[in-house]
């Protein structure tokens, strides 16, 4: 592993210090709020894993793209959407125009980290190039690729992943301006690259993720207890603001707003759809099943949470047996699911041996689980789509690699006597990584149901 800047490893031991005692258990601990470095110190974090990743995965992953020379061409507000995963904190935007230049030379050597910009990123890049003009920018562009010489030039241009379909069609028509007809013949579509960086974790983030995603889960648990919901007064969108807010005050980033929503024994879920449940101006009662969904990014690495809670009648005191037994449906089709994990299957296989696995069992099930990482939808392997459960083509196709992180998403049906026969929807995600030899949650998953007095 890099050995990192004394202010880096500070940052990380006092991350590491404040952290929730969360891992592979299958029920971790969930905390909220206290572990949130400042924004003084997220910066050093951030740019210690980033500096991770440049020198331990991106020569690989260069050299199994058969690449040799890697461009990553922005513009001011209009940056190419690998652009802030590859650049040191804080960085809110590129500057005028900004080029990264990556260029392997080698096993021995490595790979140069590069800029052409009228302003230096600073460390862990070299400045190629500095000061001028644009059209003096784009000429020393030009002459550092023919001085370096590569064999392939990727550049981030894709039918099928918008997130390595960055070059806009000027920036590539101002590169092929620049280079010779030679050169320009060596230029190809950098997609492959883009994915594999965008879908693999480091060792130093999967020391972090357990930490961010238990803070997701610890809002939830938050709001599902009755510091938030007073039976017959809080509607599902005031719980939906509450862990709006929540976040807010936390400094987490939503990437998307909260979703809430209720079911009840009198109402019938019809259809396949996933969005069964009444939200909004719905007050919730006892005896409802609530469900939510949350999303947030920190230090990089974004997370996506679905969980269930009840609300107790007033002569209840536990949860009923049948909705017991029909969370336990719903962890054996996670366990068919991530049992179907194995490198080098397609999203479209393990999606395959999941439903034959799950029909086997009589378990009516539903699945539409995505890679996790740099953003919450992100590329790698697609497992199903709530509205197809059928193959996917190009992303199903996309084969499982080892150290990528998924959304363990889906759900099941079953019918409740106690509710006269209708379907309670079981509806979970949680954040997990496969490893190569098998999938672990990284803060644990819901296996009991969380209860609202």
């Amino acid at each position: 592993m890099t050995r990192l800047l004394p202010a880096a490893a500070a940052a990380l031991a006092l991350m590491s210090s404040m952290a929730p005692a969360v891992g592979r258990a299958e029920e971790a601990p969930i905390t909220s709020g206290a572990h949130i470095l400042t924004e003084r110190q997220q910066p050093a974090v951030i740019n210690a894993v980033l500096e991770d990743r440049l020198k331990t995965l991106l020569p690989d992953l260069m050299r199994e793209a058969g690449i040799d020379m890697w461009l990553v061409l922005n513009r001011e507000y209009n940056e190419d959407p690998v652009y802030f995963s590859l650049v040191p904190a804080p960085t809110y935007a590129a500057r005028r125009t900004t080029m990264l230049v990556f260029h392997d030379r080698g096993e021995e050597e490595g790979v140069d980290l590069l800029t052409v910009n009228r302003y230096p990123l600073g460390a862990p890049y070299e400045s190629a190039w500095e000061g001028g003009d644009l059209e003096e920018q784009w000429r020393g562009l030009g002459d550092l690729i023919a001085e370096k010489n590569p064999q392939k030039i990727g550049v981030n241009m894709s039918r099928h992943w918008p997130v390595a379909d960055g070059l806009s069609e000027a920036l590539h028509t101002r590169l092929m301006d620049v280079l010779s007809p030679e050169l320009q013949k060596r230029v190809v579509s950098a997609e492959e690259l883009a994915v594999r960086w965008l879908e693999t974790r480091s060792e130093l983030e999967l020391e972090l993720y357990p930490q961010i995603v238990g803070l997701a889960r610890g809002v939830i648990a938050e709001a599902f207890s009755n510091d938030v919901i007073t039976p017959g007064a809080t509607t599902a969108s005031d719980v939906v603001w509450f862990m709006a807010q929540r976040f807010k005050d936390l400094n987490l980033d939503i990437w998307f707003l909260p979703s809430f929503d209720i079911q009840r024994a009198e109402w019938e879920c019809e259809g396949d759809s996933p969005f069964c449940g009444r939200s909004g101006d719905e007050v919730i009662r006892r005896g409802d099943v609530i469900h939510t969904d949350v999303g947030v990014c920190y230090l990089r690495l974004c997370t996506d949470t679905q969980e269930m809670g009840y609300i107790l009648r007033p002569d209840e005191d536990d949860v009923p047996e049948e909705l017991k037994k029909a969370m336990v449906t719903g962890n054996r089709w996670q366990d068919h699911l991530t049992g179907s994990f194995a490198t080098g299957k397609t999203g479209n296989q393990i999606l395959g041996e999941t439903i034959r696995k799950s029909e086997a069992e009589g378990i009516y099930s539903s699945t539409y689980t995505h890679p996790l990482g740099v953003f919450g939808h992100a590329p790698g392997p697609t497992i199903g789509m709530w509205d197809n459960q059928g193959e996917t083509p190009i992303r199903g196709d996309w084969p499982l690699y080892p150290n990528t992180g998924y959304a363990i998403e889906g759900n099941v049906r079953v019918p409740l006597e106690m509710w006269g026969g209708n379907q309670v929807v079981i509806k979970l995600e949680q954040d997990a990584i496969f490893d190569g030899e098998g999938v672990w949650y990284v803060a644990g998953r819901q296996t009991d149901w969380l209860v609202v007095e």
